[in-house]
């Protein structure tokens, strides 16, 4: 599994970048092979780093084959090439370097920093992880006893559960509603060869975006590239994913569990990210749910004490959109929360935001986006986001414009299109007082 040592933690911090947007300019570089990143120079600092996304993740995962992406991305720096597990974490170590991979619902993303004078070391193994991974016995049954481990510690988690039947429910036949990590069962039938297979499939140049921070100029990235990712195949043999809207509206699902408080989440179906209306409906839900100040924290946490926090979000994947929340409480004050609820997210699509609202969530929203670049790492993520959702290199200029922009006429237009309390399908798990099921729970496990 991905380890980051005391001096790789400290490289990371060491690179702390003043929190001004536009206060660095993007390049965009091109290899010789035509394999493209985006570029923030800093030559204060002897460090690099990259982060990379590749479109893929446990989505794509074969049927059976669950939590086949997640175990890859514990396994990548477990042994590569001449380099068993050993010397590959032996070669990290006495090299300062930092190496992690992750596995999402629809990407595999990774992460490389390097003092630029071991730089050239640190490219290389991150080119044997990502086409020359290993997969040995010893390593591979580690991280997945390391795995097992987590699903037993999950199984019977409040939290977890909820989730889970939420996801299953919503997606019942469906990738996404499959569990990241998988089974133990689907876990148990995983191969070297099905880890080979994955990488094959996904680790391509043409579903790969590319952030990078740090003292490295234009032209020595664009070597670098060809270097690490020259010899990924042209273009990934992903299974197409299909779109999917979710499977519920306005149901009722308890799991029943011995604990003093139950756990609920709620949702129903959301905004995409490429919707024009994606940023009026940011606006909104800092308005309703952005914290301390919010009409969800106010009327359900300082004024009646239901609950030490509720949350409310929307969720764009790939193929779906969602809108998701949850909040806990004790077991007799579920059924008041609940309705409580219902008739604050009904009263908001009704009648969207007020004038201070609006003021205030402009003025957060533009405020806090400054805190994303807070470090060489932030921002090569936020490089990579920003070219997976197309958003052109001048993204960050423009944003604070777009949310200015905003009219109260859009979020009231927007809030009436988006908030259907009617439709909120809600999961509790616990024992609640005065809640109705409407519908069987699925079962968290399978």
């Amino acid at each position: 599994m991905s380890r980051w040592g005391f001096v790789g933690a400290a490289l990371v911090a060491m690179v702390v970048w003043a929190p001004i947007v536009g206060a660095f300019e993007i390049t965009k570089v091109t290899s010789p092979g035509g394999i493209k990143a985006w570029l923030v120079e800093d030559h204060k600092n002897p460090i690099i780093t990259l982060r990379m996304t590749f479109l893929g993740g446990s989505s794509a995962d074969p049927a059976g084959k669950k939590g086949l992406a997640y175990l890859a991305s514990g396994l990548l720096d477990e042994g590569a090439g001449t380099l068993d597990s050993t010397a590959f974490q032996k070669a990290l170590a006495e090299e300062s370097i930092s190496l992690s991979f992750d596995a999402d619902t629809d990407s595999f993303s990774g992460g490389l920093t390097t003092l630029t004078e071991t730089s050239e070391q640190a490219f290389n193994l991150l080119r044997l992880a990502l086409t020359e991974a290993r997969f040995d016995a010893e390593p591979m049954e580690r991280i997945r006893g390391q795995i097992l481990a987590g699903l037993r510690s999950r199984k019977e988690n409040p939290n977890r559960i909820a989730g889970r039947v939420w996801w299953k429910a919503a997606f019942p036949d469906h990738p996404y509603g499959k569990p990241k990590r998988g089974t133990p069962e689907s876990l148990a039938s995983i191969t070297p060869a099905d880890l080979k297979g994955f990488t094959k499939r996904v680790f391509a140049r043409d579903n790969l975006f590319i952030g990078v921070v740090g003292d490295i100029t234009p032209d020595r990235l664009g070597a670098v590239l060809d270097e690490v990712f020259g010899a990924l195949p042209e273009t990934s043999s992903m299974p197409e994913i299909p779109d999917v809207e979710v499977d519920f509206s306005g149901d009722m699902m308890i799991v029943e569990r011995p604990v003093p408080q139950s756990v609920v989440v709620f949702g129903h179906r959301g905004i995409a990210r490429e919707d024009p209306d994606w940023y009026t409906a940011t606006l909104l839900f800092e308005v309703l749910a952005g914290g301390f100040g919010s009409r969800l924290t106010e009327e359900i946490r300082e004024k009646r004490g239901l609950t030490y926090g509720i949350s409310a979000y929307p969720l764009p994947l790939d193929h779906s959109a969602l809108i998701v929340g949850g909040v806990s409480t004790v077991n007799d004050r579920v059924a008041e929360t609940i309705d409580l609820l219902k008739s604050i997210w009904a009263r908001f699509g009704a009648e969207g935001p007020t004038d201070k609202e609006i003021r205030d969530a402009k003025d957060y929203v533009n405020g806090s986006y400054n805190l994303r670049f807070s470090n060489s790492g932030a921002i090569a993520g936020v490089l990579t986001g920003i070219q997976r959702q197309d958003l052109g290199v001048d993204y960050i200029e423009r944003r604070p414009a777009i949310i200015e922009a905003i009219t109260a006429e859009d979020l009231k237009r927007v809030a009436k299109r988006l908030f259907r309390a009617e439709d909120l399908t809600f999961v509790v798990v616990g024992q609640p007082t005065g809640v109705t099921a409407t519908r069987t729970a699925p079962d968290p496990d399978s």
